[in-house]
């Protein structure tokens, strides 16, 4: 597409590669099955220490809005493109190293990644995938001895990212605020071709182009809010066209309900908390319109943006319903959901465990909730109006139960689940507990990964709520 887009680059050399996790179903997925053999090969390949055959890497340049100002010097400052794969099933996925040496939109860092944060979305991307949420997920984490400094010196690695996509919003607003909007059409068409092919030959192609990203991110935050996942920079050079969850920096997961939540330690007016994730994707859509105003007519613009929020709130509602084990989603169910998030706000719930113990209602071992509510009579007042939904549906308790455990899930991965893993590989190279928390983020509905069946762990210290002096903790983006 021209040196417009991107930059030529290879990888830099990475001292001593080692591999620290290699994900067997991601790279199915794109057809490589690596044996043992080949695993040299794979982390000298993927570190950027050997060149893939015809690759021809490249950082893509783009821009965006950061906690609501425009920032026009960004671009893939410590990441390169370097391939392409086409599977069988006519889908394309981006291979991307993260970490592999500074390019010219590096802005003066290093342009390497800590393995802190490569563990962080390593592992991220996994459990989101098993969720059900679109997410980028990674070939592999590999580790490098190259020591770099950010706060503090810091273990470096490069993760072998997979995604759908790398064309973001800011992607966009690079060309439009550079005064190059006679680019823009060129990276529509290309975006299309690649990801809405079905559009392609319609007259109305690029307002088309537009609903796509618009149902795409509506559909995307409503799986975020259902599960309590807070994403931390929800910028718009981090938000991707094909609504895949993307670039996991300060993230993390509701311990309690609370709406203001947000995991950035950097984002002292909470921009990007729980309660506000909505609307900043209304916001950031709308920014993405507006660099489409050569290319589509601004009312029809306005016309697509305006399905975001029934689109979000049909999604929302449907996935609240799965959760609670209801079909009947009219107004009764409304008013259920509107006072349970009430009730919880004002209580001490775990909001991943309440949903999970809330299966076994009416029949089985859920009067544990009560533990949540130091004056029961506010859960019990809720259960009934629950209860009065259930039996209106005259639903089986056993499968509605079951369903709502494929819902539901047991295990998410809390920060300090994660903060374990990465302080025993830090501090002792020991990488058991980023297995063994790969294993429960593959599982996240099952009682037990089948693969941990049999190991002497406490599975509870897994599932368990996040400890009282641990929860809401947060993160800096550098961290």
């Amino acid at each position: 597409m021209g040196g417009d887009f991107y930059q030529k680059k290879s990888p830099d050399p990475a001292t001593d590669p080692y591999l620290i996790h290699y994900n067997p179903s991601a790279n199915q997925l794109i057809g490589l099955d690596i044996t043992p053999e080949a695993m040299p090969e794979f982390t000298n390949i993927f570190s950027g220490n050997q060149a893939l055959p015809d690759s021809s890497p490249l950082a893509m340049a783009y821009s965006g809005h950061q906690f609501g100002v425009y920032n026009p010097r960004l671009g893939d400052g410590r990441g390169l493109l370097i391939s392409e794969a086409n599977v069988p099933d006519g889908s394309t996925w981006d291979i991307y190293l993260k970490g592999c040496g500074p390019t010219r939109f590096a802005r003066g860092f290093d342009g390497r990644a800590t393995l802190r944060s490569s563990i962080r979305e390593y592992l991220a991307g996994e459990a989101m995938h098993a969720l059900g949420i679109p997410s980028t997920r990674a070939l592999g984490l590999i580790g490098i001895r190259d020591l770099i400094f950010r706060e503090r010196p810091e273990l470096a690695a490069v993760l072998v990212r997979l995604s759908d996509s790398h064309i973001r919003f800011g992607s966009f607003e690079y060309f439009h605020y550079s005064n190059k909007s006679e680019k823009i059409p060129k990276l529509i068409d290309h975006a299309i071709h690649r990801h809405f092919p079905h559009i392609a030959n319609s007259n109305d192609k690029y307002r088309l182009f537009f609903r796509e990203i618009i149902k795409n991110t509506a559909v995307l935050i409503a799986h975020w809010q259902t599960v309590g996942f807070v994403h931390g920079v929800m910028n718009t050079d981090n938000m991707l066209i094909t609504g895949a969850t993307f670039d996991y920096g300060p993230f993390g997961f509701l311990d309690r309900f609370n709406p203001g939540f947000t995991a950035n330690s950097s984002d002292s007016h909470g921009r990007y908390s729980w309660g506000k994730q909505p609307e900043i994707g209304h916001w950031n859509l709308g920014k993405l319109g507006e660099t489409l105003v050569t290319v589509c007519d601004s009312s029809a613009l306005e016309e697509e943006l305006s399905n975001y929020q029934p689109i979000y709130n049909q999604t929302f509602k449907a996935l609240m319903g799965k959760k609670l084990g209801l079909i009947l989603l009219d107004e009764e169910f409304s008013t259920l959901v509107g006072r349970l998030f009430h009730i919880l706000s004002k209580n001490p719930a775990d909001f991943t465990n309440f949903f999970r113990g809330l299966s076994n209602f009416p029949r089985g071992s859920w009067e544990n909730l009560y533990d949540y509510f130091p004056d029961q009579k506010v859960l019990d007042d809720w259960l009934s109006l629950y209860r009065k939904l259930i039996d209106r549906e005259e639903q089986d308790d056993d499968q509605r139960a079951s369903e709502m455990n494929r819902a539901n899930p047991k295990f998410i991965l809390r920060s300090h689940l994660l903060e374990h893993a990465i302080s025993k590989a830090l501090k002792e190279s020991d990488y058991t507990e980023i297995d063994r928390l790969f294993a429960f983020a593959q599982s996240p509905f099952d009682e037990l990964p089948k693969c941990l069946v049999g190991e002497n762990l406490d599975s509870q210290f897994y599932y368990a709520d996040t400890p009282q002096n641990l929860i809401e903790s947060r993160l800096s983006c550098s961290a």
